[in-house]
């Protein structure tokens, strides 16, 4: 009935719709497999995309040529550069979105890619002839063929759902949850392992006392996520709300912790260390008087509110109950009661950098199979995973990102070469090159790459190509233009600077922390005419000003991450046996042997190889 597709994605959510976006975008015919037409792109847990590391994974990906930031900007409802008061390696852009937007925005636009082709079933295993995966099985018993496979499985595999002492099956509340392939996979020859995540209550905004809470608005002028014309930043936003919990809320909980799926046995996985249940906080950090709780709305048109910050799988009754002791929820209406999901994960030193499987040849795996957790981290994984099966049909190199490359790179380096044994979060500083990973520079790293697939338009590239050359000629202006002290000390004695007793190059006045590129240029006739012939005004100024402010460390940030390249290109040979090298542990030889790092750098990251075993390799390599 079905035709023979190049790639089957299964799964709709963040990582399988960045996957089909990617694959049907390049040219491959797409067939995407969903349990639920009407919940792709569902936002399952918080209305918001990105945050910390977060926001430059979604850059990353809006520079590749994906879709989540553009979808992000059409659906938000605030957007916040989080971080401004630290250097720019930290700046995150976070923005709160439409959750009902946000998923009709992802339906909207994959439909619109023509090659990209619709099922609506559960896939309950693949098909695999000599090591290879030839298509997928679903529960209609439909066989449909395929070139390549990717797996989004997110938390449907086996997936349970806990809240107090019920526990019934489900991927999240509604939806049913997805069997049979965690099984032929074991079977093939895969481990797998569990996970747990959770989610909090969500209430009636009517019912909400505002007035008792500190209000937090968007920035006063919003950015927003693409690099790219096709969104506008928003022009009004709704503002969320932060209030704390107390003893009493604490008392109540505690009281509660018998029926706690948590504590009593009935969930046995780790869940995110970095995004606890509310039981758990007060359990682990019982010292601390008060945990902060965020009223996040909905979206525009709705009196839905996400309660960030107390996500629970405790009985309904004592989440209601301990929720009304907090300031601003004294008469909270429940909407739904927080709960937890189990679900099964595959442990990613499975996999190779392209996100193929060493196992079974192409067959892909991206999202929350590989143990990690977030939107981000998700799509961040899918976009890869779609390229790199499009390219590997097309008998054509992998794209692996390295980790200077991207945030994108540290992710999948740190999942294939460490593993996972707890939900994956990306954080700045699992990024040794933090400040080249920025989030203003996501375009500059990553656009000639997705030029260059041909996921990113030739219109988009030249933008970027425009910023490159506006800012470096910005750049020279700026370092041979001189400043008057008759049109500079004005504005440093504003800012308790120390004024200028002769002219100075208008670059040193830049380099000191308290002055902007604005205030210099402002203060140059010069300056000012070159400025108003910019064409990408905001972003060039921007990027000129990092670059010269922190061009030290930059350099030398570049310095070390080229010398640390060198380990990168020296392959290790696909065929080498670790278990002849006398003067290896046997843990070195067992870890080596499992992960099958394809180079030298790669194997000195692997945790528990040291410098003494890298040596031995490098003798052995003849290097």
């Amino acid at each position: 009935m079905l035709k023979e597709y190049d790639v089957v994605v299964v799964g709709a959510g963040h990582a399988g719709n960045e996957a089909a976006a990617a694959a049907a975008n390049l040219g491959s015919s797409v067939l995407m497999v969903t349990m639920n037409m009407e919940t792709i792109g569902q936002m399952s847990c918080n209305p918001a995309i990105g945050g910390i590391a977060k926001g430059q994974i979604v850059r990353e990906i809006d520079a590749l040529g994906g879709l989540t930031g553009k979808i992000t900007d059409l659906s938000a409802i605030q957007f916040k550069l989080l971080n401004r008061s630290k250097g720019p390696a930290m700046w995150s852009p976070r923005a709160q979105c439409d959750r009902k937007l946000f998923s009709n925005f992802w339906r909207e636009h994959l439909e619109a890619i023509k090659n990209l082709d619709f099922w609506q079933d559960m896939v309950t295993g693949v098909i695999v002839k000599k090591n290879k995966v030839v298509g997928v099985e679903t529960a209609m018993g439909v066989k449909i063929k395929a070139k390549s496979v990717v797996l989004n499985s997110g938390t449907f595999l086996n997936g349970s759902i806990h809240l107090g002492e019920k526990k019934f099956g489900g991927g999240r509340m509604g939806d049913k949850s997805s069997c049979g392939i965690t099984e032929q996979l074991e079977n093939l020859g895969f481990k797998s392992g569990r996970m747990k995540t959770g989610t909090p209550p969500r209430v009636d905004g009517r019912s909400l006392n505002f007035k008792k809470m500190e209000e937090q608005p968007g920035d006063d002028n919003p950015g927003k996520f693409s690099f790219f014309d096709d969104t506008r930043p928003l022009i009004k936003q709704k503002s969320c709300f932060i209030t704390y919990t107390n003893d009493k809320t604490h008392d109540i909980l505690r009281s509660g912790f018998e029926r706690s799926p948590l504590f009593n046995g009935a969930i046995k996985s780790l869940g995110p260390r970095y995004c606890p249940s509310i039981e758990d906080k007060i359990n682990r950090f019982s010292h601390r008087p008060r945990h902060q709780i965020f009223a996040e709305p909905e979206g525009w048109n709705t009196i839905e509110f996400y309660i960030n910050g107390f996500s629970s799988s405790l009985p309904e009754e004592i989440q209601l109950k301990s929720m009304q002791t907090i300031p601003g929820f004294e008469k909270a209406k429940m909407f739904r009661p927080g709960y937890a999901v189990e679900y099964d994960y595959f442990p990613p030193t499975q996999l190779k950098h392209s996100l193929e499987t060493k196992l079974i040849e192409n067959l892909f795996f991206s999202g929350q199979i590989n143990g990690t957790t977030g939107y981000e981290e998700a799509a961040g994984q899918g976009i890869m995973a779609g390229i790199n099966a499009h390219l590997k049909i097309n008998e054509k190199e992998p794209l692996i990102l390295s980790r200077d490359q991207a945030y994108i790179g540290v992710l999948i380096d740190d999942l294939i070469t460490k593993g996972t044994e707890e939900p994956y979060r990306m954080f700045t500083s699992r990024a040794e090159y933090r400040i080249l990973l920025r989030q203003d520079n996501a375009d500059l790293r990553l656009s000639k790459i997705g030029n260059e697939i041909g996921l990113l338009s030739n219109e988009k590239y030249n933008r970027v190509l425009m910023k490159i050359k506006e800012s470096n000629s910005l750049m020279k202006d700026i370092k041979k233009t001189s400043l008057r002290p008759s049109d500079i000390n004005p504005l440093l004695r504003e800012k308790k600077s120390k004024e200028l007793a002769q002219k100075v190059k208008a670059i040193s006045v830049l380099s000191r922390p308290n002055i902007n590129i604005r205030d210099v240029v402002n203060c140059s006739k010069e300056l000012q005419q070159i400025k108003n012939k910019l064409v990408l005004k905001d972003d060039v100024l921007e990027q000129t000003e990092i670059n010269i402010k922190y061009n030290g460390y930059i350099q030398r940030e570049k310095e070390n991450a080229d010398k640390l390249k060198r380990l990168e290109h020296v392959n290790i040979p696909e065929d080498i046996n670790y278990f002849k090298f006398s003067s290896l542990s046997t843990e070195s030889k067992e870890k080596l042997n499992k992960i099958k790092p394809t180079n030298i750098g790669q194997a000195a990251r692997i945790s528990g190889i040291k410098p003494s075993d890298i040596s031995i390799l490098l003798i052995y390599l003849g290097r």
